[in-house]
C-alpha cells in the first residue's frame, strides 16, 4: 500500500531538489507515493535569467525571484511532487560571501523558528520519510546547513518520521566522475574534499535508471542556474552512470531496519 507513505525532501534553493533528489522524487510520485518539497529560500542570489550574477549592476533580486520560481514549478511538475512548500527565507549567498551575515538571510535565522516553521508542514503532511542534507550542507553552503540543523530540529519534535537521510555522494563515485569526465574531453569540476561521504556509512542506495531522462529535464528546467553545467557536458552515457542512484546516510531510523536499503520506505510497507 502506498496511498498513506509520504515523502518530504528539505532544500535550500530552487534547484536543489533535482540535482541530489529528483530521482527519487520522480521515482516514488510514480508509485502512487504522496512526495512533499520543501524549499526555504527564494535564490534571490543566483544568477538572473540573462546570466547577471549578484555583483553585476543589472541582477534585479525580484526579478531573479519570479524567474526561480516559475522555474522551480516546472521542475515539480516534471518530477510529479505532490506539494510545493515555498518558506520564502532569504538566501544567504554562497559560503564566505558578506550576505551571511545578513540578518534577514536564511543562515542567520534562529534554528528554533525556522524548525517550527518547519514543524507546521511536517504536522501538516505527517511524512514517514525525510530527506535532506548532512552537516556540511553538501558542499559547505550556509543555507543548505541551516536547512540540515531546522531539519533536524524540527524532525526530533515530529515522532511520526519513521526516517531521517541525508543525501549524499560517495567519495569513490566522485572520483569515478572525474575520470569518465576526463576521459570523455570534458571539463572536470574541482570538488571540495570535505564533500561526499564514505562507501562503509552509506545506508541506503536506491535505484533511479528509470527516472534519469526527468531528473535531466528537471536539471534543466532550471536553466538560469543550470546552463553551461558541466552537467550538461557529459555524455549521456556518464550522465546516466553518474545520476541514475542517488545514496543517501541514514541519519535517524525509528523503523528498526538495519543494513544497506534500496527502499527508503523499508520496513513501512
Amino acid at each position: 500500500m502506498t496511498e498513506n507513505l509520504t515523502l518530504l525532501a528539505v532544500h535550500a534553493h530552487p534547484d536543489d531538489e533535482a540535482s541530489s533528489t529528483g530521482g527519487i522524487l520522480a521515482r516514488y510520485a510514480k508509485e502512487g507515493i504522496t512526495t512533499v518539497l520543501v524549499t526555504c529560500t527564494h535564490g534571490a542570489l543566483g544568477n538572473s535569467a540573462s546570466g547577471a550574477t549578484p555583483e553585476d549592476a543589472e541582477h534585479d533580486r525580484q526579478l531573479v525571484i519570479d524567474h526561480r520560481h516559475a522555474e522551480l514549478v516546472e521542475s515539480c511538475r516534471l518530477l510529479g511532487v505532490t506539494h510545493l512548500e515555498e518558506l520564502g527565507y532569504g538566501d544567504s549567498g554562497m559560503e564566505g560571501w558578506a550576505s551571511n551575515d545578513d540578518p534577514d538571510c536564511f543562515y542567520q535565522v534562529p534554528v528554533d523558528l525556522g524548525a517550527a516553521r518547519l514543524l507546521e508542514v511536517l504536522e501538516r503532511f505527517r511524512p514517514q520519510v525525510v530527506v535532506t542534507y548532512d552537516e556540511f550542507g553538501f558542499y559547505g553552503h550556509p543555507d543548505h546547513i541551516q536547512a540540515n540543523r531546522i531539519t533536524q530540529a524540527a524532525v526530533a519534535k515530529a515522532p511520526w518520521v519513521q526516517k531521517l537521510y541525508y543525501a549524499t555522494i560517495t567519495r569513490s563515485s566522485m572520483d569515478a566522475m572525474a575520470e569518465r569526465m576526463a576521459q570523455a574531453g570534458g571539463e572536470v569540476p574541482e570538488f571540495d574534499p570535505r564533500m561526499g561521504t564514505a562507501d562503509a556509512e552509506i545506508g541506503a542506495v536506491i535505484d533511479c535508471q528509470d527516472e534519469v531522462a526527468t531528473k535531466k529535464a528537471a536539471l534543466m528546467a532550471h536553466a538560469s542556474q543550470t546552463e553551461g553545467s558541466f552537467f550538461f557536458q557529459m555524455p549521456e552515457e556518464v550522465f546516466a552512470q553518474m545520476f541514475g542512484t542517488e545514496v543517501f546516510v541514514r541519519a535517524l531510523d525509528r523503523s528498526g531496519v538495519s543494513g544497506l536499503e534500496d527502499d527508503l520506505f523499508a520496513g513501512l510497507r
